[in-house]
């Protein structure tokens, strides 16, 4: 007998996930993902000046903070033909590179482990023998049987007061958690070590962006004054923080979240076969080493994977109307020329017609519209955008530096390729790309330091800012590897005004509902055939749409299949 269970909110970038399952055997037979919020940032930036844009579209989400900034500047400089000095390049790459490393790291250890990680298991480990297992692993300092006794203790208190806080309603005990208690414990010092850690690596952002979350941009460069002897700007001192933050933070990817990946993953190898979905996937690429209108100097590259043929890359054109294309057959909204048809996003429409029941949507229909997020296709395709989709592109690329990390972590797991079509690759992906991403941070930050010892202080180009030099009508697209997947802008100017803005972000490739001809989007896909061992706490429907990461999650709301309340469970 088939069972629908419903995971509410699920959040994503854009507002809340819903996620509905339908369970037979033990199993996930089918899968709707909805989109339960609008916000209508689109709307919002018709008539405005261009050049604000980023201010406005930066608040789409305080997770994933600068990277709609920089899409949108981008798009906007690509509308007014402005090519931005070396130096701004190199901050916004430095920017990038910072909250990759900050977002990744927050993501494993405080939004993704405890699907993995028991909190009451630590309680009977031994530390003198996870302090052993750490040492083993790392060189990490916090690493002595003392360290590991002290927390544990500190763990007891709150779990005899009764008190847990933010891990008060996880599912432990749970028989999907295979990892040993002293694992666990490390696991758990990890997640409290990271809170500490990430507080100190957004400063990068508040240096050159005066602040975080949602730092400074600006059409044409950035907004920070470099000059070296300056003491009122940004000097050498503050520049030597800068890459003081950014070894820190290599240092702690290397030292803690890899090792703790790698000392995770044996336990769970059964899900390098789980979650796998699509098996297409996109990327657009990011940062440039030559300019951003030099796409074959990417760090990242770009391209396309159909149906996991890595040694097939297609290449990306964001310009073109057969490309890029949203469909709202399933989504609460309607197209002048008809619902069926899909609109390249210059050309897109943004008018909101819910269908759907009242909230708390106990009776969403799924035959009918069912989700306030579009559908977006490649050619007709349904992609998976996101780390899996960057490590298989540079992978299949031939890339040195990407094959190198994944033959070698492959090779401790002790896995073939094949392994990265799954849940546990998408989760493995992120750690690894983020140790590329720690290398390229420092390396940009060399670059920069290199100009300005040279006299090069440039930081941007306004030859075109002021709208009296711009084009009476212009179209531009910006694009951006967000963490979450491939990020694009779209906007077309007329008189010196936005006319459309069209946002077609990671988590609406990833969440979004069927096209017109049934076809299921990346999460609907990842889920068919996940086993369910216990519908009323789905662990494992967590552990795949988590390792999308989608967004901040605050709670989840299980009903059963006539819509009667069951429980309320935190999501870790």
């Amino acid at each position: 007998m088939s069972q629908r269970i419903v995971v509410d909110p699920v959040t994503r970038i854009e507002g809340h996930l819903r996620i509905e399952a339908d369970i037979s055997d033990g199993k996930i037979t089918d899968a709707f993902s909805s989109g339960t919020m609008v916000r209508l940032i689109e709307e919002i930036l018709k008539g405005r000046d261009p050049r604000d844009a980023w201010a406005f579209v930066g608040r789409v989400c305080g997770v994933c903070t600068t990277v709609h900034s920089l899409a949108s500047v981008r798009s906007v400089e690509d509308a007014l033909g402005i090519i931005i000095p070396p130096n701004a390049e190199l901050v916004r790459n430095i920017m990038f590179c910072t909250q990759y490393m900050h977002d990744h790291v927050v993501h494993f250890y405080h939004l993704h482990a405890l699907d993995w990680v028991d909190i009451v298991s630590a309680l009977k480990a031994d530390p003198k023998a996870t302090s052993e297992i750490a040492q083993s692993i790392s060189h990490y300092a916090k690493s002595s049987p003392g360290y590991f006794s002290d927390l544990q203790k500190r763990l007891t208190k709150f779990v005899e007061s009764g008190q847990l806080g933010i891990f008060a309603n996880g599912y432990w005990g749970h028989p999907a958690y295979k990892l040993p208690p002293e694992v666990n414990l490390i696991g758990v010092a990890h997640y409290l070590e990271a809170l500490e850690w990430q507080k100190e690596i957004v400063k990068v952002h508040t240096i050159f962006g005066g602040k975080n979350p949602h730092p400074n941009y600006l059409v044409g460069g950035m907004a920070c004054a470099i000059g070296l002897d300056d003491v009122s700007g940004i000097n050498a001192e503050r520049l030597a923080y800068v890459h003081q933050l950014l070894k820190g933070a290599k240092e702690f990817i290397e030292q803690v979240y890899i090792p703790d990946l790698l000392a995770i993953a044996p336990y769970y190898l059964d899900w390098g076969a789980i979650g796998g979905g699509l098996g297409s996937y996109m990327v657009y690429g990011d940062l440039p080493t030559n300019g951003y209108n030099d796409h074959s100097s990417f760090k990242f590259p770009s391209g396309v994977i159909l149906n996991k043929d890595i040694a097939n890359v297609m290449e990306v054109d964001l310009r073109s109307d057969a490309e890029v294309q949203e469909f709202i057959s399933n989504s609460w909204y309607d197209y002048e020329g008809g619902n069926d048809v899909g609109l390249h996003p210059w050309k897109g429409e943004t008018k909101v017609n819910y269908t759907g029941p009242k909230p708390p949507y106990d009776n969403l229909n799924t035959d009918e519209k069912y989700s306030f997020l579009k559908t977006p296709r490649w050619k007709g395709n349904a992609v998976e955008v996101g780390p899996l989709a960057r490590m298989l592109v540079g992978y299949a690329r031939g890339r040195e530096d990407f094959k190198e990390v994944v033959d070698s972590t492959l090779s401790k797991l002790g896995v073939p390729i094949t392994a990265l079509f799954s849940t546990l690759g998408r989760t493995a992906a992120r750690g690894l790309e983020s140790i590329l991403i720690s290398q390229w941070a420092l390396e940009f930050y060399d670059s920069l330091i290199t100009n300005l010892r040279n006299g090069d202080v440039r930081m941007a180009n306004m030859e075109k800012f002021k709208p009296e030099r711009w084009a009476p009508e212009a179209m531009g697209v910006g694009h951006t590897e967000a963490p979450r997947g491939a990020l694009a802008h779209w906007c077309v100017i007329k008189d010196q005004k936005l006319a459309n803005y069209q946002l077609v972000v990671p988590s609406t490739w990833n969440a979004s509902p069927r096209d017109k001809d049934g076809n299921r989007s990346a999460y609907e896909a990842a889920l068919m055939d996940t086993p369910v061992a216990d519908p009323e706490q789905p662990v494992e429907i967590l552990r795949t749409i988590h390792s999308f990461d989608p967004c901040l999650a605050c709670a989840v709301h299980l009903y059963d299949e006539d819509g009667k309340h069951v429980s309320q469970v935190k999501v870790l």
